[in-house]
């Protein structure tokens, strides 16, 4: 019925999520790695789902790369409470809407300095040159990671969530990253500083709060989550507006439409196509089937989104749409902490782009652009445009 790997669904999931959503919306499929879960379709299951206490994060050995190591496998995401509850407060002050709005200069500053490096270019690839340098420069500022290392770190980050379709470099990417957080934990205890990598390391060492593997796990989520979000919401939703170009000219014209805009471009083709794995901690009754205790359960967000009982014309991208309450940040403890963050970036990422740049145009057919493998990320491999 689905088929992960398949490049026909990789590029266009909808049809099939629509199906599954009319034939069979809590069904068992098999994951890339092997893995049978009931994958949920629907929006009023999925949002039940996200909240639903009997739904564990704490998930066994081999059925994720959840067994890669301890060293990235102990943070927030993958906690139930009272763990998720702990870790969740050591770093949630440098998320509030206040911090992430004191941010909003920087982040400026580094978009301008982005677009500025543009001027002049016929063509450029977005997703190289803009998408993803820009959140990745400000989570990396806001850890106080090196920015310098960010290529090595995007081809980690690229094997890690594509998970088994990547093959060999899974394992290799795993490493590699695990050995370079453990490096820079050590620089920075030689050398703390005002940044939330020196914060963090304080609670560990001094407060006790956290320990080796959790201090190591809440590095690699904040380093992968703080950016793949931001990087396919700018990419996902410059692709839409110039795909079709009468939304770009309108969005120029009537810029009060960009907060709905960015909200419509994470409902419609959003970030993130599915949650992360949850367990079954009893039997859950859902629909005509019954989700058994120990069974691993995936939610499709993409799918969800797309629901026509929640969303009038589902499958239609309305720049105006209101009431958009989708679930591309997720729902319930484990709602995404950096989404204002993401929010934000967009927000500053479009409107550099549309002042900048008023005759952006793609430079490839719409339909031919590449998008990532792998059951968790949604995002274009490039996106070429003329400038």
């Amino acid at each position: 019925m689905i088929d992960f790997t398949d490049p026909a669904f990789t590029n266009n999931p909808h049809p099939v999520y629509a199906q599954l959503r009319r034939t069979g919306p809590v069904r068992r499929v098999q994951l890339p790695n092997g893995v049978r879960v009931w994958l949920v379709t629907r929006y009023d299951d999925a949002r039940r789902l996200l909240a639903d206490p009997r739904l564990s994060k704490r998930i066994p050995a081999g059925v994720t790369h959840a067994d890669a190591g301890a060293a990235i496998t102990r943070h927030m995401l993958a906690a139930d409470p009272p763990d998720h509850t702990r870790l969740r407060r050591l770093v949630s002050a440098a998320f509030t809407a206040r911090r992430i709005e004191e941010l909003r200069p920087r982040i400026e500053e580094i978009t301008t300095g982005l677009l500025d490096a543009l001027d002049g270019r016929e063509q450029a690839d977005l997703i190289d040159t803009f998408a993803f340098p820009l959140p990745i420069q400000v989570i990396c500022e806001l850890l106080g990671v090196p920015a310098a290392d960010r290529d090595a770190f995007r081809a980690w980050s690229n094997d890690i969530v594509a998970g088994a379709l990547a093959g060999d470099r899974l394992r290799t990417s795993i490493d590699a990253l695990i050995g370079y957080i453990g490096e820079l934990l050590t620089d920075r205890r030689k050398n703390p500083d005002d940044d939330l990598l020196s914060g963090l390391i304080q609670v560990r060492d001094a407060e006790d709060r956290l320990t080796e593997d959790e201090l190591s796990s809440m590095v690699f989520l904040l380093l992968i989550a703080g950016h793949e979000t931001t990087v396919n919401l700018i990419g996902n939703g410059a692709w839409l507006l110039l795909r079709d170009r009468t939304r770009w000219e309108r969005l120029r014209s009537q810029r009060d439409l960009l907060p709905s805009a960015i909200e419509e471009f994470l409902r419609y083709e959003g970030p993130v196509e599915t949650s992360t794995f949850r367990i079954a901690a009893d039997t859950i009754p859902i629909g005509d089937v019954t989700i058994g205790h120990g069974d691993p359960v995936v939610v499709s967000l993409l799918s969800a989104n797309r629901d026509d009982d929640r969303f009038p014309d589902a499958d239609e991208l309305r720049l105006e749409r209101a009431q958009n309450a989708h679930l591309a940040f997720g729902h319930g403890i484990h709602y995404c902490l950096g989404a204002p963050l993401a929010r934000l970036e967009a927000q500053i990422a479009f409107t550099g782009l549309l002042d900048r740049f008023p005759d952006l145009r793609l430079a490839a057919d719409p339909d031919d652009l590449r998008w990532r493998p792998g059951v968790l990320i949604r995002g274009l491999w490039e996106l070429p445009v003329t400038l």
